[in-house]
C-alpha cells in the first residue's frame, strides 16, 4: 500500500471560496467589461448584432477526437465591426443553429442578449437514450462497438457494447437548443473581451493565475499494454500527471477477460511504469455496476489514484452515495448532469467528491462559471473536460483560469489532437508542465484567416 494522503478533496488542493461575487458580473457583463478598462458601460464600442454566418471548412484528412466535427465555425459580428467566433463541432452537429441564433441574436446589444441566455440554459434536463460509444458529449469515446475485445453482443463483464453501457440504462442529455445557447454564450464573451481588450478570464475577475498545471487524458486504447508505454512517453514530454480511458480491457492475444479485471491489470502497470509520485487519474466513462467500481477504486487506492472518474452511470445516484461511503479515492462526477439543480442534488446528497462539467453542456461560459462557484461555495474542487479542438479548450481555459478551485487542465494526448489549421494558437505544456495564458483578448484563440480560406467550402448567412 503506497503511503499517500488520499482524503477525499486532496486531489485538486482547498478551495479558495474566493469567486462569489461571480453572480454580479454574470448578471451584468456589460459593466464587468467597462470596469476591467476604467470606462463607462455607455463608452464601449457598439455592441449592437448586425451578422450571424457559419463557416464552412474541409478539415482534410485529420483524427476527430469528437465524432460530430465536422468544420463549421460560427459567427457573430456586431456592428462595430467586432467578430465573436466558437465551433458547433464538439457536441453538435450544427443542424438548426443558423436559424436559432438569428433569432435569438439579431438586431441586439451584446450586453441585452448575454445575461438573457443564463435563463434559457442549464435549467431544464432531458432524459434520452444511452450514449453510444462515439458520442461527443462523453469525451474520447473511440472503443468498438461489441462485447470485450470488439466482440459482438454482451461483454464478459455484464455490459452491453464495447462501451460497456448497461442495457436498458436511461442517461439525460443535453438538448441541442441548449447547445445552441452555449455556443453563442461563448461567442458573445469572445467579443466581449475583444470590446475591451482583455481576456474572458479577467472580465470573470480572475488574475490571481495565469497558467494552470496540466496532466496528459489518454485516448481508449486499444490494449492492456498499450498504457504504460503512453503514460511514459507523456511522462518524458514533461507532463506531470496522466489520466487512463480504459479501452476493452483485453490482451491483444488469448480469450476475452471481463473487461474490469484487464483495467485493473492497466491500472498497476502504469503506476509500476511511471513511479510512485507521479500523478494518476481513471475515467472509465460510467461502463461499470458498483460491484466493479468497488474492486477498481480498491485497486486504484492501493496504486494512489487522486480521481475515479464517473465509474457508474450517473444515473445511479444511490450507487455513487454508496461508492462515496466505500472508497477513499475521490469520485469525480458531472459529464452527465445537464441543469444547475442537478448538480445542486448531486453535492446536496453527498453523491460526488470532484465536480466535473462540460462547458457545452451546460451554458458555455456562463453556465461553467454558475457550476464553478456552486462547487466553490460547498468547498469543491471544479475540474471542466477539455476534450474538443482549439476553441474547446480555449472556452475551457477561461473558466479554469478564473476560478479558485480549478487546478488541473485536461490535455487531450499526444496534444495535437486538438490542432486545427484555421487556428493560429495551439495547446502545449511549458518545461513545467503549465499550460500558460495567451495576452490575446477573448477567448485568446485566433482565426487564422489565410488558412481559413484556403479551407473554405462556404460560409452559411
Amino acid at each position: 500500500m503506497l503511503k499517500r494522503d488520499l482524503s477525499r478533496r486532496g486531489f485538486l488542493g482547498a478551495s479558495a471560496f474566493g469567486a462569489m461575487a461571480g453572480a454580479t458580473i454574470l448578471a451584468n457583463p456589460g459593466r464587468a467589461a467597462a470596469d476591467a478598462v476604467g470606462v463607462k458601460p455607455a463608452d464601449l464600442p457598439n455592441l449592437t448584432i448586425k451578422e450571424v454566418k457559419m463557416y464552412v471548412a474541409n478539415l482534410g484528412d485529420i483524427r476527430r477526437i469528437n465524432s460530430t466535427e465536422g468544420g463549421e465555425i460560427v459567427s457573430i459580428v456586431t456592428e462595430g465591426g467586432i467578430e465573436g467566433n466558437y465551433t458547433l463541432g464538439n457536441r453538435s452537429s450544427g443542424a438548426g443553429w443558423l436559424e436559432y441564433a438569428k433569432g435569438v441574436c439579431l438586431g441586439k446589444n451584446v450586453l441585452d442578449v448575454l445575461p438573457s441566455l443564463t435563463t434559457r440554459t442549464i435549467r431544464r434536463g432531458g432524459m434520452g437514450p444511452p450514449p453510444r460509444a462515439g458520442d461527443p458529449r462523453i469525451g474520447p469515446n473511440v472503443a468498438p462497438r461489441g462485447g470485450g475485445a470488439g466482440l459482438g453482443g454482451r461483454s464478459p463483464s455484464g455490459f452491453v457494447g464495447g462501451f460497456g453501457y448497461p442495457n436498458g440504462m436511461n442517461m439525460g442529455n443535453a438538448s441541442e437548443t441548449d447547445i445552441h445557447n452555449s455556443v453563442i454564450d461563448v461567442c458573445l464573451w469572445d467579443i466581449l473581451g475583444k470590446a475591451v481588450n482583455r481576456p474572458i478570464y479577467k472580465l470573470l475577475g480572475g488574475g490571481t493565475k495565469d497558467r494552470v498545471l496540466a496532466y496528459a487524458s489518454s485516448l481508449h486504447l486499444a490494449s492492456i499494454e498499450d498504457f504504460a508505454p503512453e503514460a511514459m512517453k507523456a511522462k518524458a514530454e514533461g507532463f506531470k500527471g496522466y489520466k487512463i480511458h480504459p479501452g476493452g480491457g483485453q490482451h491483444p492475444e488469448g480469450g476475452p477477460i471481463p473487461a474490469y479485471v484487464g483495467h485493473i491489470e492497466e491500472i498497476r502497470a502504469v503506476r509500476k511504469a511511471v513511479g510512485d509520485e507521479f500523478t494518476l487519474l481513471f475515467d472509465p466513462v460510467q461502463r461499470y455496476n458498483v460491484f466493479e467500481a468497488l474492486k477498481v477504486g480498491r485497486v486504484l487506492e492501493e496504486c494512489g489514484f487522486v480521481s475515479f472518474e464517473d465509474p457508474i452511470p450517473t444515473s445511479d445516484i444511490e450507487g455513487l452515495i454508496e461508492l462515496r461511503k466505500k472508497l477513499d479515492v475521490p469520485v469525480e462526477i458531472g459529464e452527465f448532469i445537464y441543469t444547475i439543480q442537478g448538480f445542486a442534488e448531486y453535492i446536496r446528497r453527498g453523491a460526488l467528491d470532484i465536480v466535473r462539467l462540460i462547458g457545452d453542456n451546460v451554458g458555455g461560459v456562463t453556465g461553467s462559471f454558475r457550476v464553478a462557484q456552486l462547487a466553490d461555495a460547498f468547498g469543491m474542487p471544479c475540474t471542466p473536460h477539455n476534450w474538443g479542438n482549439g476553441f474547446d479548450l480555449a472556452m475551457q481555459f477561461q473558466i479554469e483560469l478564473a476560478m479558485p478551485n480549478c487546478f488541473w487542465f485536461e490535455m487531450p494526448y499526444p496534444q495535437t489532437l486538438t490542432d486545427r489549421a484555421y487556428l493560429k494558437d495551439q495547446f502545449r505544456i511549458d518545461k513545467d508542465s503549465y499550460v500558460v495564458a495567451s495576452a490575446e483578448p477573448g477567448l485568446g484563440c485566433r482565426l487564422d484567416r489565410d488558412a481559413l480560406d484556403k479551407m473554405l467550402v462556404r460560409v452559411d448567412r
